[in-house]
């Protein structure tokens, strides 16, 4: 039988955010670990994580929940780091090729 760990390992995202997208999706954790693997794998998708856990923080914030607030901090800034694709000040140090030197003859 498959556990959560294992599919948090597989996922390519923390316990953490998973955690993050199982209470912002109202979901259990083992479905959001297959929910997050899905978006993790496109740029957007990571653009809606990375607002999934702002939302939760502003939830915390809301409620006076300051513990859980600065948590969701913490998992919201690892993730950036570990998918800097969803951080507009981050995509100037993405290498993307060079279009013009795989072959293809231009125009």
């Amino acid at each position: 039988m498959i556990s959560l760990e294992d599919c948090v390992g597989l996922c390519g995202l923390t316990e953490d955010e998973v955690l993050a997208i199982a209470q912002h999706e109202h979901i259990p954790a083992i479905v959001a670990a297959e929910f997050g693997n899905y978006l993790s794998r496109t740029p957007e998708g990571e653009w809606v994580i990375k607002a999934m856990i702002a939302d939760d923080i502003a939830q915390a914030a809301r409620s006076g929940d300051r513990a859980r607030e600065l948590a969701l901090k913490l998992v919201l800034r690892k993730f950036i780091v570990q998918h800097p694709r969803c951080e507009a000040r981050h995509l100037l140090q993405i290498r993307y090729p060079d279009r013009r030197l795989d072959g293809a003859s231009g125009p």
